[in-house]
């Protein structure tokens, strides 16, 4: 486990992340002799090392469709909340409203995609794992989904009440309320009492 404080993020880099990893970031996964980066390539390991319950769709088009939807989560849309993380104190910034309108469209594309399913690609899958904690993020520092992507909303919510889900968002909504920082409305049902919410 790598150590995160909120005051100096990653500073300074644990020197496993950087022998593993040439970009030197978070995630690594360090398995026996195995050292692997990249959240697509971990998803990937862990799931030919557990495949039971798949999180790859079987069927060759939901599962190319779930590994692009995977790939947008983490190269299109994320970038977007990259860029936030630097001017939440200046959310008027032009790049902080260019990044928080393109959020926006990427939240009403995923919508749209809901329309006539329940999870992004079909069956729930790394999809749906992968956009629902870069979404969470975006909430968290500023590009927050509206009352415009109402079944979007409501996939969050189906997301957030999955066992897996609150196992692994639990943790991280006490720590970001020990931070004394608020929390998405969404993630109320995991938070300590007494927390603060937005959204």
């Amino acid at each position: 486990m790598v150590l995160f404080e909120m005051k100096r993020l990653y500073d300074p880099k644990h020197p496993e992340v950087v022998r593993i990893n040439p970009k030197q970031q978070v995630p690594v996964l360090i398995h026996g002799d195995l050292d692997i980066f990249d959240s697509t390539q971990i998803f990937e390991y862990l799931e030919d090392l557990k495949p039971d319950p798949a999180l790859w769709p079987a069927g060759i088009g939901d599962r190319s469709r779930a590994r692009l939807l995977e790939h947008k989560s983490d190269e299109v849309f994320f970038p977007y909340v990259i860029r936030l993380m630097g001017l939440q104190a200046t959310p008027d910034d032009p790049v902080a409203i260019a990044a928080r309108a393109e959020a926006a469209r990427y939240y009403r594309e995923m919508e749209e995609l809901l329309a006539d399913r329940a999870f992004l690609a079909g069956p729930y899958s790394f999809a749906d794992i992968a956009f629902f904690m870069a979404q969470l993020f975006g909430a968290r520092i500023g590009a927050p989904m509206t009352e415009v992507t109402p079944r979007l909303r409501q996939w969050r919510d189906w997301m957030t009440a999955r066992p897996a889900v609150r196992r692994v968002v639990g943790p991280m909504a006490a720590y970001i309320v020990a931070q004394g920082r608020p929390l998405p409305d969404f993630l109320s049902t995991l938070a300590p009492p007494g927390s603060t919410f937005f959204g």
